[in-house]
């Protein structure tokens, strides 16, 4: 049941995959949509435009049958005048030509957008399977398409005999008026008709474009599984992320161990916590924290601090509150000042000492650490609690 669950297409499709099917030249289209826009935009040019076309192809026949001595005789002549009548047509029906371009460039805007794919003139031999031409002619797409078809028809004809039966008596009509009127009332009746034929494939349209669209997302949905192979192939294998995070660990962890000896003193909890310091005198700037770590962490820094002889003063106040406020390599806290200078002291006296000058120095018991700055004090607590976002957003009960 998982693997029929796993295998049965129920996640809509990813950004990726419709990018990639875009590439490819696959995208939402509707034969119907555009037809209609362009036949609408087409039967509009010829009702604004129809009687201008009809007196310019008027003009331009008697203009043709009309011929001169000189016409007859001259070729060159007749040439020229064929042109000019030729030429006037083509101006007269300049508007109607640019009208219908601009609607058949920008119909395919309404569903799919503009699109090139080199992909798309590439051939695909796939086509060429037998097999694969009879399943989609027994498809459910092929089904749907006979059914538009079929409305189509019904459709266009239907809407074809009302216009007819409407303009019945105008078309007898047409008989007594003179050639240039009735030519004229002849195009206007068939813009009319042609308007009220094209308005019943609008509602085809409306139906199509729709469809085509929740067909198209309906096809290109995925699988858990494809989901699932995506995400590794975007963002990586999870495991190997994992694998190159501790890789990461581990050696931001040794450039930490091996900036312990150069610390002067490493303050503790005494076992829970271990930071190491080092003050670099002339550098300006107040001391910095060169490692910190807490359990087995803190465990090594005082390990390695005893092998490189560098001072370990046990501080739990301090050594809490260094660890909590700081990060390595910043400074300690201006808060802390006071504290630190007190510990830094304490060992230029013992380095003192050791060299054999002095008195051996007094170990400091009572450093200056704030109380809000130490986790375990209440203070601090009370802070922290205190600047926590109120679940109730500042509402009183």
């Amino acid at each position: 049941m998982a693997e029929d669950s796993d295998a049965e297409k129920t996640e809509p499709a990813s950004a990726k995959r419709l990018e990639q099917a875009r590439e490819e030249g696959d995208v939402p289209r509707s034969r119907e949509v555009a037809t209609f826009t362009v036949l609408m935009a087409a039967g509009g040019g010829l009702w604004l435009t129809g009687g201008s076309v009809v007196r310019s192809l008027h003009l331009a026949m008697i203009s043709g049958l009309s011929l001169d001595r000189e016409q007859v005789f001259n070729a060159d002549v007749l040439i020229r005048r064929v042109g000019t009548d030729i030429g006037s047509v083509m101006l007269t029906c300049l508007p109607l030509a640019v009208a219908v371009m601009v609607v058949a460039l920008a119909s395919p805007l309404l569903i799919g957008g503009w699109l090139f794919s080199a992909k798309s003139f590439m051939p695909n031999f796939g086509k060429l399977n037998p097999a694969k031409g009879l399943g989609n002619m027994v498809s459910v797409n092929a089904l749907v398409e006979l059914l538009k078809a079929v409305a189509k028809t019904i459709v266009v004809g239907f809407v074809a005999w009302l216009v007819v039966m409407s303009q019945k008596d105008a078309v007898m009509g047409l008989a007594l008026e003179s050639v240039s009127a009735g030519s004229a009332h002849l195009v206007s009746l068939l813009g009319s008709a042609f308007l009220f034929i094209v308005g019943g494939l609008g509602l085809i349209a409306a139906i199509d474009g729709p469809y085509q669209v929740w067909h198209y997302a309906n096809k290109m949905k995925m699988t858990r599984q494809e989901m699932i192979q995506e995400a590794k192939e975007s963002d990586g294998n999870p495991q190997m992320k994992a694998k190159v995070r501790q890789m990461q660990r581990e050696m931001a962890r040794r450039r930490m161990m091996a900036a312990v000896p150069t610390a002067d003193v490493v303050v503790t909890n005494p076992t829970h916590y271990a930071v190491a310091l080092k003050y670099t005198d002339g550098m300006g700037g107040a001391p910095r924290v060169v490692a910190k770590g807490s359990d087995e962490v803190a465990a090594k820094i005082r390990e390695l601090a005893r092998e490189n002889k560098v001072a370990l003063l046990e501080a739990p106040a301090l050594a809490r509150a260094l660890h909590q406020h700081t990060d390595i390599g910043d400074e300690i806290p201006e808060a802390l000042y006071s504290a630190v200078a007190e510990v830094l002291a304490y060992v230029f006296q013992l380095r003192a000492f050791s060299k054999g000058g002095g008195k051996y120095p007094d170990r400091p018991t009572r450093l200056a650490v704030p109380p809000e700055l130490d986790p375990l004090n209440p203070a601090s607590q009370k802070k922290s609690d205190s600047q926590k976002p109120d679940p109730n957003n500042g509402a009183t009960p």
